[in-house]
């Protein structure tokens, strides 16, 4: 039997018939987002598990080697973000596991929406733009993409029509937003449905960003 991630759940009614995994940011853990599931006012007509999976503890380079909750190490801060693509291989398969556990909970791949904060969200891409399931989209938030020109043609993409929703902070000092600028531009000459917005924020969330993404998944998962 496979183990899978620890997780926090957090469920908008009975019997769900949708789920969002969202993938924390380094550092953090699966209570980052859990509070803001009430703020995002759902449709009473939806039924969502929201599943806040914790990364493992690993030694995190540019923070001096300390261990700490991380989906894969970063080796440089540089625009080029040199990081540790077995990592990045290892979470990607972990949080394949919890996709496979919502399916088997009931729940149809489409129905199922993959969604990232930093870390998370490069995780969210890696994994949404190579897995064999298809996904009801993929939110990323003040992220970046990883060896973007790996990233396959739309047409070649089991989730080239998924909605990609984009979400930085034009003051963002720790994921330069050049980053979701150039995340964006490769992924729609790729042909990808995105949807690409910024906010004057730091590397965080802010109310106004909280109203779009109630209405993005409200749509998503009409």
């Amino acid at each position: 039997m496979i183990d899978l991630l620890p997780s926090v759940q957090v469920e908008t009614g009975k019997q769900p018939d949708a789920a969002v995994i969202w993938l924390h940011g380094l550092g953090s853990d699966g209570h980052d987002f859990e509070s803001l599931v009430p703020a995002l006012s759902l449709s009473p007509a939806l039924s969502v598990r929201f599943v806040f999976p914790h990364a493992p503890k690993r030694p995190v380079t540019v923070n001096g080697g300390m261990a700490m909750r991380a989906w894969y190490d970063i080796y440089e801060m540089t625009l080029d973000r040199k990081v540790d693509m077995a990592n990045i291989d290892e979470s990607c398969q972990q949080i394949e596991q919890l996709i496979q556990a919502q399916i088997d909970l009931g729940i149809a791949s489409e129905r199922i929406l993959l969604a990232g904060f930093s870390q998370g969200g490069v995780i969210a891409y890696q994994l949404a733009l190579r897995t064999s399931h298809k996904l009801a989209g993929v939110m990323a938030l003040s992220t970046y993409l990883v060896k973007g020109e790996d990233v396959p043609d739309a047409t070649a993409c089991v989730n080239g029509k998924a909605p990609i929703l984009i979400h930085h902070g034009s003051q963002d000092p720790v994921v330069a937003p050049v980053l979701a600028e150039n995340a964006q531009e490769l992924l729609r000459k790729k042909g990808y449905a995105v949807t690409y917005k910024t906010y004057p924020m730091p590397h965080s969330v802010c109310p106004e960003q909280i109203d779009d993404i109630s209405q993005w998944l409200n749509t998503q998962l009409a």
